[in-house]
C-alpha cells in the first residue's frame, strides 16, 4: 500500500502553523471529510461521505504532485491545505507554458471558521508557491454558496478569473476561479 509522500515544509505565523500532513493526521482528516456540513462547502452538491480506505487513496494520491499540509491553530489540527500543480486543462491550456499551481483548502474545525485562518493559510501556501517559481496560482471552482472561502482568497489577494455557471441539483450556481500572479 502506497503512503502519503511527506514533504519537510512548515510554515509559522503566529499562532497559526501549516505543518506536514501525515499518515497520523488520518483520524482528524477522516473525521473532516465525513461531516455533512464541511462536504457541502468544500466538495458542493448532495455528496455523500466516502469510505476511509477511498479517503486516503486520494490523499495518497494527490500528495505524489502537491504539497500537503495540517493547519494548526494553538497546537490544534484546524484544518488542511494543498498546493498542487495544476490538473485542470481548462486553465492549463490557457496558460501554456507557465508555471501554473492552485489551492485546495478545508477549514475543517467548525469552531475555527469565520477567524481569518483560511485567507492566512492562502497568503503562506501563496508566499510558498511563488518562491517555488510559479507564475500564477488558482483557487478553482469556489461554489457560489460558499462566500467564506471567495472572501478568504480575495482578501489574500486574489481577484476573480473566471465565473462559470452550471446546472446541478441546487439549480443553476455560479462556480469562482481566483487567481493570483507572481509579482
Amino acid at each position: 500500500m502506497d503512503s502519503l509522500r511527506i514533504h519537510d515544509i512548515r510554515i509559522v505565523d503566529g499562532d497559526l502553523v501549516l505543518r506536514p500532513m501525515t499518515e497520523d493526521d488520518w483520524p482528524l482528516v477522516e473525521a473532516w471529510n465525513a461531516d455533512p456540513e464541511i462536504l457541502y462547502f468544500v466538495e458542493g452538491d448532495d455528496v455523500a461521505p466516502r469510505p476511509t480506505d477511498e479517503v486516503r487513496a486520494i490523499y495518497r494520491h494527490v500528495s505524489r504532485t502537491a504539497l500537503m499540509f495540517i493547519i494548526e491553530v494553538g497546537g490544534r489540527g484546524a484544518g488542511e491545505c494543498w498546493l498542487p500543480d495544476m490538473n485542470l486543462p481548462r486553465l492549463l491550456e490557457r496558460l501554456p507554458g507557465q508555471d501554473v499551481r492552485r489551492i485546495d483548502l478545508m477549514i475543517g474545525d467548525r469552531s475555527q471558521w469565520n477567524r481569518g485562518y483560511g485567507t492566512r493559510a492562502i497568503r503562506l501556501l501563496t508566499r510558498l508557491g511563488f518562491e517555488q517559481g510559479a507564475d500564477a496560482i488558482f483557487g478553482c471552482d469556489i461554489a457560489d454558496y460558499n462566500p467564506r472561502s471567495q472572501a478568504a482568497f480575495e482578501n489574500a489577494g486574489y481577484s476573480v478569473y473566471e465565473v462559470r455557471v452550471a446546472p446541478g441539483p441546487k439549480g443553476r450556481r455560479r462556480s469562482y476561479d481566483v487567481i493570483a500572479w507572481r509579482a
